[in-house]
């Protein structure tokens, strides 16, 4: 079977041919979505390199392979709110790029799909600061609301433009866990972001539209949330902040599970080690579909070891899967 069809066979837990990495995808982002700016700027700039995104956000590149760090934000005084000039998602310099990857579309087995990297909670907290955004809830409710309901006006107005080329995969992901647990209360969520997630997530459902979470560190608590949003595939599920047997279990044939194989191992090596794994999240994980296997973070990871990676996945990936002891 195609790449795509074995992929939709995995999201649907309906037979699969083999794990893989993930859906094959032709990806379009709109210029800022990676913290770019209109000069220029973004994540592949030197490492020492400042610049102000589309925001207002400035940013610093501090580490070779890892994205900068946040250094002003323009909300973190919420009096800035008033006078905020925000960037307008049909601005041609912001969504030009859009249209234009969406035409160089390779081949129709590619799924196309379009991000809204950090879609409510990260963008805010970029915008104003974590430390304002966390304050907010409690001492400055009304600020909190209108930050993310303007955030959200902003990824809907971007949702029209991926529509309009054919989005079949959105993208979207906020980090709401730590190694242990939630990073926000989970009443916090429930009352502050998930209104607002609702609101794109329907968009898209209604037009049949695939939903990709990311979400890093412990989300065993936001399951039952993700599912009922309508995420078809979560991912990174870090293998040392969950519970990997009890998210598969409650996620069984409902939603597809993406990652999982630790940075550690990967990180560190040897081969064999990756290798095994790989066989034990296989297993773990992806027996009865509903699985694609990679690294639970996005990491400089040492270029052999990816490669150990890739193999182990397409050696031991073949269904039906066999039980890490075999």
């Amino acid at each position: 079977m195609t790449a795509r069809e074995n992929a939709l066979r995995i999201i649907r837990f309906d037979h699969p041919e083999r794990v893989v990495g993930g859906p094959p995808t032709h990806g379009l982002a709109y210029l800022g979505c990676n913290h770019e700016g209109y000069q220029g700027g973004g994540h592949d700039c030197p490492v020492g390199t400042t610049w102000t995104d589309i925001w207002g956000t400035v940013w610093r590149k501090e580490l070779e392979g890892v994205m900068g760090f946040p250094r002003h934000h323009p909300l973190a005084d919420p009096k800035a709110l008033k006078s905020y000039q925000w960037p307008k998602p049909d601005d041609e310099r912001i969504i030009g790029k859009v249209y234009k990857a969406a035409e160089a579309r390779p081949g129709d087995d590619l799924f196309l799909s379009g991000s809204h990297r950090e879609t409510l909670w990260e963008k805010a907290y970029m915008l104003a600061s974590m430390e304002t955004m966390m304050l907010a809830f409690r001492t400055e409710p009304g600020f909190a609301r209108d930050i993310l309901h303007r955030v959200m006006d902003w990824q809907l107005g971007i949702a029209r433009h991926y529509l309009a080329v054919g989005v079949e995969i959105a993208g979207l992901g906020d980090d709401l866990g730590t190694q242990r647990g939630p990073l926000l209360g989970p009443d916090i969520v429930q009352e502050f972001l998930v209104p607002e997630y609702r609101r794109l997530f329907d968009l898209y459902r209604s037009k049949g539209v695939l939903i990709a979470f990311h979400s890093c560190g412990n989300i065993g608590w936001m399951l039952d949330t993700f599912m009922e949003l309508g995420v078809n595939i979560l991912n990174p599920v870090q293998a040392t902040a969950n519970d990997l047997d009890a998210v598969r279990a409650k996620t069984r044939g409902r939603m597809a599970l993406q990652g999982a194989v630790s940075t550690g191992t990967i990180m560190a090596g040897p081969p064999e080690a990756i290798e095994a794994e790989v066989r034990q999240r296989l297993w773990q994980l992806g027996r009865e579909g509903g699985y694609f296997c990679g690294p639970d973070q996005g990491m400089p990871f040492p270029p052999a070891h990816i490669e150990a990676l890739r193999k182990a996945i397409e050696l031991h990936g073949r269904y039906p899967l066999k039980p890490p002891t075999a």
